[in-house]
């Protein structure tokens, strides 16, 4: 793989900022990590979901999963899915959410998902705290491979601009913003530019190479966005 080409830069989303001459191409769209990026971490989840599977760490809880015999399979993810429901009904949504979607689809700028979490934690985020915007495709990890695989980011990529990754580095006029390094790592792999939007437990990924830019609200994203998008070199 060759690794995208640095820095990721697009040009300002107001039009009347861009100058003659600017070849830096237009942002075509952002995907969003869920649990972390549009709510607040809700990371004790993964002890519990290691403790119902008797794992430990640092296997990956859907690897895992998708190692067990096909019947085995439906019991561990019941298993999860039951963890997940329950921690839904206490989702907090991220500080600058609504800012920043309302400016998103002022633009009319295209908006996915594309997470781990099962469908029902996404859709009850999206009913109580963002009922007037649309994100498609919405990707759960019903679609495999999950995350950190790129398929997914470039599945909604071709979904809005039914084309492949381009460039030297093989990039995509894409942004994914999200919170682990799955995100970073599928980002990064799929050729998207990458937004870390850290926390108290993930630092150690403001520096790493995955990571094209670290915000600690979403909606810095706004102003960034308005101005022309620039990444680290």
């Amino acid at each position: 793989m060759v690794p995208p080409r640095r820095p990721r830069r697009f040009a300002p989303l107001d039009p009347g900022k861009r100058v003659e001459g600017d070849e830096r191409p237009v942002l075509k769209g952002v995907v969003f990590d869920v649990d972390g990026t549009l709510c607040l971490p809700q990371t004790y989840m993964f002890a519990e979901m290691r403790a119902a599977l008797s794992i430990q760490k640092p296997t990956d809880i859907l690897d895992h999963i998708y190692s067990l015999p096909e019947p085995e399979q439906e019991i561990a993810q019941e298993k999860i899915r039951q963890i997940e429901r329950t921690a839904m009904t206490t989702q907090v949504p991220q500080p600058g959410l609504v800012d920043l979607m309302t400016y998103l689809d002022t633009h009319a700028l295209p908006k996915g998902i594309c997470t781990r979490n099962f469908a029902a934690p996404v859709s009850h985020l999206l009913t109580n705290f963002l009922p007037n915007s649309i994100f498609s495709p919405i990707i759960t990890r019903e679609y495999r491979p999950p995350k950190p695989d790129p398929a997914g980011i470039l599945h909604i990529s071709r979904t809005w601009m039914h084309e492949s990754p381009h460039g030297p580095g093989g990039e995509i006029d894409v942004i994914m913003v999200g919170d682990s390094i799955d995100d970073m790592t599928a980002g990064y792999r799929a050729g998207a530019a990458t937004v870390l939007l850290r926390n108290e437990v993930n630092g150690e990924l403001v520096e790493h190479e995955h990571t094209d830019l670290v915000i600690e609200r979403l909606d810095e994203l706004v102003g960034i966005l308005e101005e022309g998008f620039v990444g680290r070199a």
